[in-house]
């Protein structure tokens, strides 16, 4: 288990290298990050090419004992190549150029940029195929982040033309799948297919989905660019990308041409802009646990494997509305947490805060006068405190898809609807009973889980329904969310009622549907006891399964809302509407009973409990101390059975950890 840091040499003088290195090495850093963004300090002028700072900062990295992973610095083309190539930009859906000055402006399907990504990433790997330091390269960085996996430029009109040429036989067939005799907008060839443009109503779904997809391809193919450029150079190098959290870039397009998928995590920003609720106290300063851990198991599940956080909050950052002080203990918290979901690198961003530009007010480990702030000692703490460990074991599948994502997007049919916050109540739900958890795509393998949950499977055809109906028929308990089978994968509504081909498994038809406000009527009930429910009710017409839950009141009073299908050896259960809280934990509770998982006592709000490899963590992100009971004294490795607040213990005995007490104190 290893430590990291972003280090930046170029922004600062050259006789400071030496003792930044040297501190780095004495905190028991292992890795350095570099290079991200220096395009314009490698190549200060087209062909004239400025290793010698790079050169000498990779030698101090190997001199002690460290190694560095270089990354492919395209986020940011210099001034000079814009100039003289301005079509690299992209532009926005109205055709306004995104501006040289920042970072992420360029169009992954502009032939000239790609030509000099081709020409910048060879001259680089080639440049270090054998410099002892190097083990790896990430590429780009944050493909998608701030709204630009989608372009609509020429080249992307293009592009798009092309793409659908490839994947309809005619252009009449790409008429009859997307339906475009709505609205007359059919299409008389592929070249007149183009980008989505500003227009007063919505557009068609099916071509909003369609470009989703093109996009997402069109950034998995420039990824591939690097990738192989980068292998080339020297195959044992790894090469990993650095995703960021719940956006709509599908990692699991990139994922094949990666050694491992990394992820950036700051979670006193994330509580801010990716979630509905407004952030307590203590996720200003701690996070909000499942947030985080939901986008840590994202990584490990579309790496199948483990994966590294490339960037962990320091402290203060400068991008979310407001940036509170992490709680003391945070940064050290974080990366545990990151290493008890299968992380195998915490690399911090980044080693100092920078004096210029636009991340003037982002910390790093060190303050800009070289002194160390809070996250340095904390990431030597860390450093001192991880050991090896092996994967994940995780006894339940979420099964998240982003093509569902885009789609309910698009037609969200309620401006409460989000598909993210959807499928973490299901998620956080189970991590709030000491769960681990894997998050999936619709292709994964489900054959090793106990349980598996598909909280919004929107789009499904025969192969989805089948490799289902398969886990289930050989004894499998899964669990269907709200929304689920209402569409093929064309983004048309099924011939048959919702859920289409999914209705033999799941044992029932929706009736009709319906969006509400909480002003009417949201109540069921599950279970012998009255629940809420939000956004969403669709109400059920069972056939084969069995009613276990039915709306209580407004005009679904008495329909099914929650059914049950056995099927072969196992269950199918079907829930219609949008759960809260205490609705959610009793459907999984009832769905690990059936599929003789064990789990814990719910869990505290902000406690969770994590097992990896033989140990079992505690992790207290409250501000309230914790109680453990259930476990002997001898056998914490870190901590004891009185957890502070923003702080952990380990405990070697994995056979216990649902067996512990977990109290607030």
């Amino acid at each position: 288990m290893s430590i990291g840091v972003c280090y930046f040499p170029e922004h600062w003088p050259a006789e400071r290298w030496e003792t930044d290195v040297r501190e780095m090495a004495d905190a028991g850093i292992e890795y350095v990050r570099m290079g991200e963004f220096a395009w314009g300090r490698i190549e200060p002028e087209r062909g004239e090419f400025a290793f010698g700072w790079l050169d000498e900062a990779l030698d101090l990295v190997d001199e002690y004992g460290m190694e560095a992973v270089l990354c492919t610095p395209t986020a940011t083309p210099p001034k000079w190549l814009v100039d003289e190539h301005p079509d690299v930009r992209q532009r926005e859906m109205d055709g306004t150029p995104r501006e040289w000055g920042s970072r992420r402006f360029t169009c992954v399907n502009s032939p000239t940029y790609r030509a000099e990504t081709g020409r910048i990433v060879r001259r680089l790997t080639e440049r270090y195929a054998d410099h002892p330091a190097v083990v790896g390269w990430q590429t780009d960085n944050e493909f998608g982040c701030h709204d630009t996996v989608t372009c609509y430029c020429e080249d992307c009109s293009e592009a798009f033309s092309a793409w659908l040429a490839e994947r309809y036989d005619s252009v009449e067939d790409l008429n009859e799948a997307w339906g475009t005799a709505f609205w007359s907008q059919q299409y008389e060839g592929f070249e007149r297919v183009e980008p989505p443009g500003p227009t007063p109503a919505a557009h068609h779904p099916t071509r909003l989905l369609e470009y989703e997809r093109f996009s997402n391809d069109s950034v998995a193919e420039y990824n591939r660019l690097h990738a192989d450029l980068i292998r080339e150079a020297n195959d044992d190098w790894l090469v990993t990308h650095n995703f960021v959290g719940e956006i709509s870039l599908d990692a699991y397009r990139l994922a094949g041409d990666l050694d491992f998928l990394s992820w950036d995590s700051y979670p006193t920003g994330f509580v801010q802009d990716r979630q509905p609720e407004p952030a307590t106290a203590d996720q200003l300063r701690a996070g909000n646990p499942d947030q985080v851990s939901m986008n840590h198991d994202l990584q490990r599940g579309a790496s199948d494997g483990p994966f590294w956080v490339m960037e962990q909050q320091p402290g203060d950052v400068n991008w979310p509305p407001r940036s509170p002080q992490p709680a003391d203990g945070a940064m050290r918290l974080w990366a545990h947490q990151a290493v008890a979901h299968g992380a195998d690198a915490v690399v911090y961003f980044r080693w100092r805060r920078c004096r210029q530009g636009q991340e003037q007010y982002h910390a790093g480990l060190r303050r800009q006068d070289g002194s160390p702030d809070r996250g340095y000692h904390e990431a030597a703490t860390a450093a001192d405190e991880l050991f090896d460990l092996g994967p994940v074991d995780a006894p339940v599948a979420v099964v998240h898809d982003y093509e569902s994502l885009w789609a309910t997007e698009q037609q969200p049919h309620a401006p409460e609807w989000d598909y993210w916050h959807h499928l973490r109540t299901y998620y956080d739900a189970l991590r709030a009973r000491g769960l681990q958890v894997d998050v999936v795509s619709p292709r994964a393998d489900l054959d090793g889980y106990d349980a598996v949950v598909a909280p919004t499977l929107h789009l499904v055809d025969d192969a989805l329904v089948a490799a289902l109906a398969d886990y289930v028929e050989s004894g499998g308990s899964l669990l269907l969310g709200a929304r689920t089978g209402e569409k093929d994968r064309s983004n048309q509504l099924h011939d048959s009622l919702a859920p289409g081909p999914l209705s033999s498994l799941a044992g029932l038809r929706v009736e009709r549907h319906e969006t509400l406000p909480e002003r009417l009527d949201t109540r069921l009930e599950y279970g012998g006891s009255t629940h809420e429910f939000r956004t969403w009710a669709s109400w059920l017409d069972p056939d084969e399964g069995t009613e276990l839950g039915s709306y209580r009141g407004g005009a679904a009073d008495g329909s099914p809302a929650v059914v049950r299908n056995a099927v072969g050896g196992g269950t199918a259960t079907y829930c219609g509407c949008w759960p809260d809280d205490a609705l959610v934990d009793a459907l999984m509770t009832d769905l690990l009973d059936d599929a003789g998982v064990d789990y814990t006592d719910r869990l505290p709000e902000g406690v969770r409990v994590m097992r990896r490899d033989g140990y079992c963590w505690v992790l207290n992100f409250t501000s309230d101390r914790v109680q453990v009971a259930g476990a002997d004294e001898d056998r914490f490795v870190l901590g004891g059975p009185t957890v502070e607040a923003v702080d952990l213990a380990v405990i070697d005995a994995p056979e216990r950890a649902l067996d512990l007490d977990v109290r607030t104190a």
